[in-house]
């Protein structure tokens, strides 16, 4: 069972509510935490585990939408830097990780506030608190998608 998969399925059936937009190769949603305001994720649409399992046309092309993804997030939440994360130790389905970054957005963490998105504890970034839900989700959604 993938659960990035079973999100997909979600959006298909047009149920996910972070969902934002579908482009050739993925789809952009809304990350479940938003620690980092805007935080998103840009989800293939082909369940691999790795990106160099991707034929090379449809990598390139993922790549290339990963950046404009990037970009809009960027514009959207007014970001000074952006954070890029292709990981999958959790989820093994190819998946980006985008975090607008702002000055001082780490809080007491990392030096003068300062530092890589994981030096925030899991339990925090993932808390109820950072949970968007209802019309707050929807503003998130739309700010991005007008970027898109």
């Amino acid at each position: 069972m993938c659960l990035i998969c079973d999100r997909i399925e979600l959006i298909k059936q047009g149920r996910n509510p972070h969902f934002v937009k579908e482009l050739e190769t993925g789809y952009v949603v809304i990350g479940d935490g938003q620690y980092f305001k805007g935080y998103t994720l840009f989800l293939a649409k082909q369940h691999v585990t790795e990106l160099h399992q991707m034929e090379p046309e449809e990598k390139l092309k993922f790549l290339e939408e990963m950046s404009i993804v990037q970009e809009a997030v960027a514009k959207a939440f007014h970001a000074e830097k952006m954070n890029i994360e292709l990981l999958g130790n959790g989820d093994a389905h190819v998946h980006w990780h985008l975090f607008p970054r702002k000055s001082g957005d780490m809080k007491d963490y990392g030096h003068n506030g300062r530092g890589p998105v994981w030096w925030v504890p899991w339990d925090e970034m993932s808390s109820e608190e950072y949970q968007p839900k209802g019309e707050t989700l929807e503003q998130l959604v739309t700010q991005l998608k007008s970027f898109l």
